[in-house]
Parts: structure tokens; sequence; C-alpha cells
């Protein structure tokens, strides 16, 4: 007999529900509903990159790679980018949803107003749908797949003002400068951003990354002075932040580089059976992981700002990680300057920051990065079972507690939950939606016909238990549920499933020689494979094992992990030796800055057309401004200056400086070069070489680079040239030093 089900919330943990529920059990086992209030499936994820009205920025880049932000029988498109935007995850979805959801129906623009469990324990789902039309029906189960994003969650009137002088959004609602600041205010000011986890690491970057580029980049700026502001950012405790990019081999000062999610999901680097990472955390277990977030980011962070370095008090604490590219660059610039400690209070322009009563003055905007409340994302279920779920409203990382590992309560059998915990890995969203889909197909958790190996994982499961007690430990860890591979072992175990084996070999690593053994959805593909599924989960697979052999072996993403490095100022040392009179020899002294801003327009339009035409991502690039004095041999000295733009393609995977305007330096005016990098040929080598060439009328540049770095920071880099030519003949050699 066919069993019905209502899904609230089309977001990725509903769809993936809804395919499980029709696919890995025989068809006609259950027939699935899925309510959502949005006029567009997706939950957090626009599907257009114009599409601005949800709680995440079209534009956002994912902090995981594409080979995490995916279920295991959907493979990307060839050509997607390897960290993808916010918009493009929701077109997957919507690609997912034609693929396997199209039997369920879907109900968008209906709200689920309120539930109740019925005396012969089905339930009843009242809903209301756009136009006002009140709606009731029957199911037999409900699943929770709403999400923790229910309602951001705000400091009250003691702390912001019920009628602030200054702008104050919560930070899944910023989107431009513009938007929150109007035109701007001609003396400038600070941006307060307030929370320290990673919503608060990325909005201060993403803010930052916005006032350079307006600051830096040609044409009229949106804000008056842009120049004149900055970001402020206030954090209770110094947490690790990140690159989008990490090496597998942190050590070699040559380091190959690696999407940050495959490059820490390598389950050769931890002793088997998996055991949870997360939880209550001890100070052995803090100070171990402390120890590799310092060798993965090379450095305590101190070399950005002592608000942001690890103390040895720091080290024995739990440890928090954020994810940005651009966040520790522009503390150490200045641009982001941040305070330890807790807003206290906003008073007009002002901010009192406890414990200490230090003020922040000159406040413009304040955007707070507080996280959300769950508990607004169930409140349509009955006090009664909310009461049974244990709920703690304010609890924003252990709202309720649930059974094995956040799907179901053993007292109320169907009601299950799917992705409704602080994290963002899909692999444990198709876990769960199999789990639940598994029990209730076999009648529920005191059913007899559950598999021996399932009910044996339910007997010791202490799921509720831990929760619970998390909820007052004072070190409880940032993802209290459970750490990614442990929960995949976990589910995998319960539910009998094989993690299958790469395709092919893969590349072996120091110091133990084992090869890579990455962690994807991919790799646990569903007992029930049909004719579509087979080959996406294979080509899902190639995509990962190919994207690992390009980085570690064919020096791919390394332009990448320079063009990130370089932002901000560098001490320059030049010394130019020349054999014709007519350019003197001597030594340049002074610094190299690199602005960071949007990509322009400027000297490749037609392939920047292109671009914009297919929806593509235009990407960063930098304003390089050099100043400083040059001394000739003679004892001659002046001041000298020059200018170029630097642009990173992520397509190509190229980057590539271009010569500035002379009428107008901030746009650039034709290719100087594209930085080719050679492969090292073994592991002594000591840095990264790269050549280019560049033909200026009959005057060649044969160009050569050497970048040296610690884990994923540049520490110094050479840039010296030989220009040959009918009136040229003269080398340089730069050296460039934070």
């Amino acid at each position: 007999m066919t069993k019905t089900v209502c899904i609230v919330g089309a977001g990725p943990s509903g769809l993936v529900a809804a395919k499980s529920l029709l696919h890995d059990v025989p068809r006609g086992t259950f027939e699935v509903t899925i309510v959502d209030s949005q006029p567009r499936l997706g939950g957090l994820w626009p599907s257009q990159r114009d599409d601005n009205g949800g709680l995440i920025h079209p534009l956002m880049v994912a902090n995981q790679s594409k080979h995490t932000v995916q279920f295991s029988d959907l493979a990307w498109p060839e050509d997607a980018p390897e960290l993808p935007q916010a918009w493009q995850v929701g077109q997957y979805l919507d690609r997912y949803y034609k693929a396997y959801c199209l039997a369920a129906e879907l109900c968008l623009e209906t709200r689920v107003e309120r539930t109740e469990k019925t005396r012969s324990g089905s339930w009843r789902v009242w809903t209301r749908s756009k136009d006002g039309t009140l709606g009731e029906r029957p199911f037999d189960y409900l699943l929770v797949a709403s999400g923790y994003f229910g309602k951001p969650a705000v400091p009250g009137s003691d702390v912001i003002p019920e009628h602030p002088e200054v702008p104050v959004i919560h930070s899944s609602k910023y989107r431009n400068l513009k938007d929150m600041l109007g035109g701007g205010k001609p003396k400038g000011g600070k941006i307060l951003v307030v929370g320290g986890q990673m919503s608060g690491v990325e909005i201060a970057g993403t803010i930052a990354t916005h006032l350079s580029s307006v600051t830096n980049s040609p044409g009229t700026s949106p804000i008056a002075n842009p120049e004149k502001y900055s970001v402020h950012h206030i954090i209770q405790k110094p947490v690790w932040v990140m690159p989008m990019f990490l090496s597998p081999k942190a050590s070699s000062p040559a380091p190959p580089f690696l999407p940050l999610d495959l490059a820490s999901y390598n389950l050769s680097n931890r002793p088997h059976p998996l055991t949870n990472t997360q939880g209550h955390i001890t100070e052995e277990s803090a100070i171990r992981t402390s120890s590799l977030y310092e060798t993965a980011l090379g450095t305590d962070q101190s070399i950005y700002s002592p608000a942001l370095a690890f103390t040895h008090k720091d080290h024995a604490n739990p440890q928090f990680i954020a994810v940005s590219d651009n966040y520790n660059e522009f503390v150490r610039s200045g641009l982001i300057t941040v305070t330890q400690g807790k807003l206290d209070k906003l008073s007009g322009h002002e901010a009192i920051i406890s414990p200490t009563g230090g003020k922040v003055d000159d406040i413009v905007a304040v955007v707070l990065a507080t996280g959300f409340k769950a508990s607004d994302s169930i409140s349509f279920l009955p006090q009664e079972e909310l009461e049974t779920l244990s709920l703690s409203p304010d609890d924003l990382n252990n709202t309720v507690a649930l059974a094995f590992h956040g799907t179901y309560h053993p007292c109320i059998s169907n009601l299950g939950f799917v992705g409704f915990y602080r994290s963002q890995y899909w692999g444990v969203m198709e876990m769960q939606a199999r789990f639940v889909t598994t029990l209730w197909n076999a009648g529920g958790s005191g059913s007899v016909a559950l598999a021996q190996a399932l009910k044996q994982a339910l007997d010791k499961d202490k799921s509720i238990q831990r929760t619970i007690a998390l909820r007052d430990d004072p070190r409880a860890s940032q993802f209290p549920m459970g750490d990614y591979a442990w929960l995949m072992q976990e589910f995998a175990t319960a539910l009998e499933m094989e993690r299958v084996d790469h395709l092919g070999a893969m590349p072996a690593l120091p110091p133990a020689g084992n090869e890579m053994n990455i962690l994807t959805p991919a790799r646990y593909p569903s007992k029930r494979l049909n004719e579509f599924q087979q080959p996406e989960f294979t080509k899902s697979l190639k995509q990962t094992e190919a994207t690992v052999w390009a980085g570690v072996s064919s020096g791919k993403f390394v332009a990448k992990a320079v063009f990130r490095s370089l932002l901000g100022e560098w001490k320059l040392e030049r010394k130019l030796t020349s054999k014709l009179p007519s350019h003197p020899s001597g030594h340049f002294s002074g610094t190299a800055r690199f602005l960071l801003r949007e990509g322009t327009r400027d000297g490749r339009e037609a392939e920047f057309d292109k671009i914009v035409q297919e929806g593509g991502d235009i990407g960063m690039e930098y304003l390089y401004i050099e100043e400083g004095d040059f001394e000739a041999d003679s004892g001659f000295t002046f001041r000298a200056t020059r200018r170029y733009i630097w642009r990173y393609n992520e397509n190509k995977d190229e980057l590539s400086v271009w010569f500035a305007k002379t009428d107008d330096q901030k746009r650039a005016d034709y290719l100087f070069h594209k930085v080719e990098f050679t492969v090292p040929k073994d592991d002594n080598e000591k840095s990264w070489k790269a050549t280019a060439g560049h033909m200026c009328i009959k005057d060649y540049y044969d160009v050569k680079y050497d970048f040296r770095f610690k884990a994923v920071n540049l520490v110094d880099w050479n840039l010296a040239y030989t220009v040959n030519g009918p009136q040229k003949d003269y080398t340089i050699d730069g050296t460039y030093t934070r």
C-alpha cells in the first residue's frame, strides 16, 4: 500500500529526500508532496544571477568545491567552475529536480502553517498558498527539510536600539555598498561587522572586496569617497581563516594546490575506522587540530594581525574555522580592523565593546553576522512534539535533540528530518535521506523487519544524549553534530553501503607515500543505480580524480594561489643593469601595491562581452601601483612609478599582466604577457618558476618569475627580465617581500 509523505522544503535536503523516497525503494512505495513557501525551488540557493530575494547573494562563491556540493548521482557539467557561485548551485538543483523528482507533487509559494497528529497517528498538514487559500491534507509521514536558516538571530533592543541612527542589516541581506549606504557619506566612516564565525569572516571579506573594487576601478563610484570607508570586525575569539585552495603538500616551498575540501577530505590521512572529531573537544584534541590548521596555513596568523593570532591559550580551546580568500590580507593591509570582544551596545554612531569597555566610533552601518534561529524552521510542529524533541529555541547549534545523527526521534516514528543541522555537506544530506527512507520502508525503528546492521546502529546510537549534553558544554565544537567523514562512515555502516574505490590510481603523497583517498558523495552510490544514475556517478568520480591529478602533477591552481596571495603591499628592491648609455643602470627601492577589484572590460572587449553573454564569471583583477626612488649609478636620483593590471582567468587557470593606459592609469591598455608556470621536476625545487615573453615593436622582453611559498602564502618572489632590441640591452631583477 502506498504511503503519503509531505516534505517541507524544496532546497537540497528536500529534493534529495524526495529522490530517495521515489527511487531508493520499489516504485510506488511512497507518494511524495513537496511544499515550499518560495516561488522557486532550491531553498537558500538562487538559480539566476539577478535573484537577490533569498538569503544568499547569487554571486557568492561556495566555500566547498563542486565535488562536495553535489549528490552522488548527478555530475556537474564539464565546464562548471571548481568553486561554483550560488546561482550555479541553484541551477544544479533545478537539474536534479528534473532528473529525479518530477513524480513528486511540487507546491511552491505555499507555506506550511501548522500540523497535528491525528488519533490514528497520521499527520494533518495545513498550508496557505500565495493567494491566501488555506488547504488541509492528511499524510502518513512528515519530513522536515526546511533547514537551519529559519530566522536571523539578532541582538535585542538593549544592544541594538529599535530605531538606530545608522543602517543595521543582517549579513544575509547584504548585496552591495550602495543599497546599504545609499550614496555614501562625504566623510566616509566604519562599517561594523558583528560576529566572528563563518558568516562574519565571509561578509567582512566581501564588503572589503567591494570597497577595494569601487575605490580602485575606473569610472564613477556608486558611493561617494569610497577610499574613506573601512571595515571594523568584532570577533569574540580568533578563528582560522583558510583560503579556497589548500595544498596537500603544505611543507613544500613549491606546493601543489587543490580546492580546500579535496585537500582536507583525504581519508589516507586518518586512522580507520574513523572516530568523531567533533562534539566535546578535549584540550589535547584542540591542540592537535590547531597544529594541523597552522601547518595548512603556514602561520599562526600573527603575520596578519595580533588580533588574529593564536596564543598558547587559544590553541587549547576548541578550534573554529572560516573560509575567505581575501580576509586575512585585507586585515594585514588595514582595510579590515579586528577587535576581540562582544558588542555591548550600539549608541548613535558609536559601539561599546565588552568586556573591555572599548569604543568604536564613526560607524556608518552595522552588519550582523549573528546566525539564524533554526526553531523558526519548525514552528509548524505541534507543541507536544516540540517538547518531545527537547526544543531549545535559543540554542543555535543544538535546537532539537534527534536520534541517529539528526534524522528522527524514536517516540515519533513518522516524523523525519533531513539537513537539519549546522553544516553544508551534501553527502550527509543524501545519507540522511537514505536512512529515513530505509527506516520508514522497514516500518520504523521498532520494526522486526529492520536489517541487522541498522538495528545494531540504532541500539548503540547516543545522538540525543550527546546533543543535550553539548548545549551547556563550554568545549563544544563549531559543528557539534559530527565531522563529515565520520558521519558518512556511520550512515554507510548502518545502511550496509560500501564506499567504492577510485576508478584508477591516485597521487601518492609523503611522508607515508599513501595514495590519496578523497571523500566525495559519489564514493557512496545508491544500491539501486539505474541507467541514468550509473554514468552520472562515474562521471563525478572521473571529474574529481582529474582535478586531483591536475592539481598535484601539472600545476593547475598555482596561478590562482599566486594571484590570491599577491593582495596588499610589498616591499620592492630592483636592480637595473644596462649595457647602453641611453638607459642608465641603478637601483630602485619602493613599494608595490596589488589593489583588488572586479574584472574590467578594457583591452579584452570581445572576450569580456562573450563571457557576459554566456552568464560566466568575469573574475577579479589587480590594479598594480609601484612607487619609489630610482638611484642611478651616476648618483642621480628621481621618483619613479609604474602601473599594470594583473588578471586571473579561472576558466583557463591563467595569470596575465597588462599595460595600463597612460592617459587613464586605472584602465588596461593591452597585454604585456601571460605567466606560464613550469612544473617542478621533483620535490627538491625551492620555488614555483614561471616564464613569459613579449615583443614590443622590435624589442623582446624575456620574463622570468620565481615564487616562494610557505604553505598557502607567498613569502617572497622575484621578477626578472632581459630586454634586447636595436636600442635596448638591459636586465632588471626585482625582489618582492612582505
